[in-house]
């Protein structure tokens, strides 16, 4: 027998709202201004031309290396890095270097290996020394621009003839090689983020330090493979710069950091680290690589497209803030 207590308190819960899911908001937020840049992009004029599209593709193959490089450290719980792009340059000057004393194949080596060595010290003396990220990757700006600095004077360097860097300058099916460099380093990511122990490792340390600690994952070496990978694809990164402007100095690299740390988040990779996948940021930076494109179809100056990467950072910032705290 039911009683009366029971009765009125089953309609009291049928007659009550279902309170909305707050965590649901980033996403619907993001398909809200997928489905306006989607309208933005039909009524600017010539934004479907094959020019455009091809430039933006190219465009957003630079950014995107270093965002999917930029995802693993993000998800490790290090928040991001500020020196990958003062690495992407540096790593397109030493392949210019490299390159013309030895060869294609020994500047690609070059290039990756000076890349992934220096964000890797980073993030050894983050995993290992417990220094604060965001303070070692201010810093390692300063040594890398520094060190740059005293070879190259703030001078431009560029091939030599006859070195036939000309042959990666083409397309595979129409699309440029760079995008398809892209896609193989998101397909990298995703691997590793998904298919390793390191990258479920990756995942938990994000989830939890402490957790990851009890359940015998070697943090610092976690961490410092995070930043490792991390250095390598923007080291591809800064190898496509050279090759795409046949020349490099430290100023290739300026604003890529940005636009990553844009794509990451816009991608949905959680600033705290534990959640976010490379395919997640591939979208991030079409999104922001089709933003600014736009703008610049449009008359804006780069000024202004910084500008409004900067909103949109802020904007995605302000929307996970107010998903968690619901």
């Amino acid at each position: 027998m039911t009683g009366k207590g029971d009765t009125v308190r089953g309609t009291r819960e049928m007659s009550m709202p279902l309170a909305p899911d707050w965590r649901l908001l980033p996403t619907a937020v993001r398909a809200v201004v997928i489905v306006a840049l989607t309208v933005a992009c039909v009524a600017t004029p010539g934004f479907f031309s094959l020019p455009n599209i091809l430039s933006l593709l190219t465009t957003v193959s630079f950014m995107g290396c270093v965002a999917v490089g930029m995802t693993l450290i993000t998800i490790s719980g290090n928040i991001m890095s500020f020196s990958l792009g003062a690495t992407a340059g540096a790593a397109a000057m030493v392949f210019i270097v490299a390159v013309n004393i030895g060869g294609i194949g020994i500047g690609l080596i070059a290039a990756l290996a000076v890349a992934a060595l220096v964000s890797a010290a980073q993030g050894f003396a983050v995993g290992w020394v417990r220094a604060n990220p965001i303070i070692v990757s201010i810093a390692a700006v300063a040594l890398i621009y520094g060190t740059a600095e005293i070879f190259t004077r703030h001078s431009s360097i560029y091939f030599k003839p006859g070195t036939g860097i000309e042959i990666l300058r083409g397309k595979l099916g129409g699309v440029p090689l760079e995008f398809v460099v892209l896609l193989c380093v998101t397909a990298a990511g995703q691997f590793i983020l998904y298919l390793t122990r390191f990258g479920r490792n990756l995942y938990m340390m994000g989830s939890s330090f402490r957790a990851a600690e009890a359940a015998g994952v070697k943090t610092w070496r976690t961490v410092t493979g995070a930043y490792l990978w991390a250095g390598a694809f923007t080291g591809l990164a800064g190898v496509m710069l050279a090759i795409r402007y046949d020349g490099a100095n430290m100023d290739y690299g300026v604003g890529y950091e940005y636009d990553a740390i844009a794509a990451v988040l816009v991608g949905g990779t959680l600033m705290k680290g534990g959640h976010g996948s490379a395919l997640r940021t591939l979208a991030g930076a079409m999104i922001i690589a089709i933003v600014q494109a736009m703008l610049l179809l449009r008359g804006f100056r780069q000024e202004w497209q910084y500008l409004f990467t900067g909103l949109i950072v802020l904007a995605v910032i302000l929307l996970h803030s107010s998903g968690e705290r619901r």
